[in-house]
């Protein structure tokens, strides 16, 4: 190739190595500097949804830290039965539609199973049934609902009430 590349005459030897130059830099753009950029967007977008992320649970903190000065609040309605609360309170909630089945336990527990549920929803009526009725999860088991779409779950718990 060294011989070759000597019986070329010297505007043709300029010509190749400006060839040469040019792949070799093509090269090194597109199977090094191409894989990192991807790396470091990638990188730069998680980062991003990790700080909304946490912008958005900075109010829950206070809202935690003022829970606790203020002392659990008292149950309002202990006297009814699980399913009145749980029908009354998904009815306020708008989650009737996403409940599946509902299904006494005991005199203070009640079995509910979910399909295709907003998680946060979820949560939040969760957190209803603890502050105005005193029930709380006992068991329960959550799977992502892949046809209802993103942050959606399929959930069966297991309530019961502290008296």
């Amino acid at each position: 190739m060294k011989d070759w590349f000597e019986t070329l005459d010297s505007r043709e030897q300029i010509f190749v190595i400006s060839g040469g130059t040019v792949a070799l830099i093509a090269l090194l753009y597109a199977f090094i500097w191409v894989p990192l950029d991807k790396g470091h967007k990638a990188l730069e977008s998680s980062v991003a949804a990790w700080e909304r992320s946490l912008a958005e649970l900075r109010p829950l903190r206070g809202m935690q830290q003022a829970g606790r000065t203020t002392g659990p609040s008292a149950p309002l309605n202990t006297n009814q039965t699980p399913v009145v609360i749980v029908d009354q309170s998904l009815r306020a909630r708008g989650l009737g539609g996403s409940l599946k089945r509902s299904q006494p336990t005991t005199s203070s527990g009640i079995r509910v199973e979910f399909e295709g549920v907003a998680f946060d929803d979820l949560v939040l009526w969760l957190d209803d049934l603890s502050t105005q009725y005193a029930m709380q999860v006992a068991a329960g088991s959550m799977s992502t609902a892949a046809r209802a779409g993103p942050g959606r779950v399929n959930a069966t718990l297991t309530l019961e009430r502290a008296l």
